[in-house]
């Protein structure tokens, strides 16, 4: 069953109809839980080791936009703003201490994310949480679909397009660990609730690791897209700096 009836809005809330599944978030997510280093083809662009277990950092819910809301950038806190295919798993049952073979009975469905982030604040800071938090920086949508539409989570196509650019060009099967993995072992630690939202990680083809590197401007446009599910369109927009 696809979704249809539950879209995004432009501030990342949903929209639902009266057909809504029981279940389904009507708000901001209530956490967002994402997963670095998780595909086997971006950390051999990065140059860095398989990490061991899922390594995990935080996005606050306040970065969180809607398809075609724009992505803003200051340029007074950040130079080097860098786009993240990834895909989405939205929460629909509360998941604590499961297994791998009875966590997915907690996922509501999925959809589309661009962990965008400020490189030169997150390499900065030597903690990813301040430069992936930015207003703005969690796009989600279009829809979410439903587990039963997809026929195999771990063999999606995932794109992502700068200007009609194709940059990002994988598939999920280059994941490090896996949907299940990754919520049973989130749910060890702590508890996911109906509503939170786990991004599982992004491909090769990140700006920041491209020669020469390459950063988001006033201007461009942003698409991802996952197979089955459909394509995350956002702009970006340089906010105006106020004259000393």
């Amino acid at each position: 069953m696809r979704m249809d009836s539950i879209k995004f809005d432009e501030t990342g809330r949903l929209l639902t109809s009266q057909a809504r599944p029981p279940g389904s978030p009507l708000l901001r997510p209530g956490k967002i839980v994402a997963i670095g280093l998780n595909y086997l083809d971006h950390i051999r662009e990065a140059g860095l080791a398989v990490p061991e277990r899922p390594l995990v950092f935080a996005k606050f819910p306040s970065s969180v936009i809607g398809p075609d809301a724009p992505i803003t950038i200051d340029r007074s806190l950040t130079g080097r703003v860098d786009w993240e295919v990834e895909l989405a798993v939205v929460i629909g049952q509360r998941l604590r201490d499961e297994s791998p073979e009875s966590a997915l009975r907690g996922v509501l469905g999925y959809t589309v994310a661009n962990d965008v982030s400020a490189r030169d604040v997150q390499f900065g800071d030597g903690q990813w949480v301040r430069g992936k938090s930015f207003d703005s920086f969690c796009p989600l949508g279009p829809v979410i679909v439903s587990p039963d539409e997809l026929d195999d989570v771990q063999s999606l196509g995932l794109r992502t397009r700068v200007n009609t650019e194709l940059v990002q060009d994988s598939s999920t099967s280059e994941m490090v660990f896996g949907v299940a993995e990754i919520l049973a072992f989130c749910s060890r630690y702590f508890t996911l609730e109906p509503g939170d939202v786990v991004l599982t990680g992004t491909p090769w083809g990140c700006g920041e690791f491209m020669k020469p590197q390459r950063s988001l401007v006033h201007g461009d446009v942003v698409e991802m897209e996952i197979d089955g599910i459909g394509v995350l369109r956002n702009p970006v927009v340089e906010l105006a700096v106020a004259p000393a």
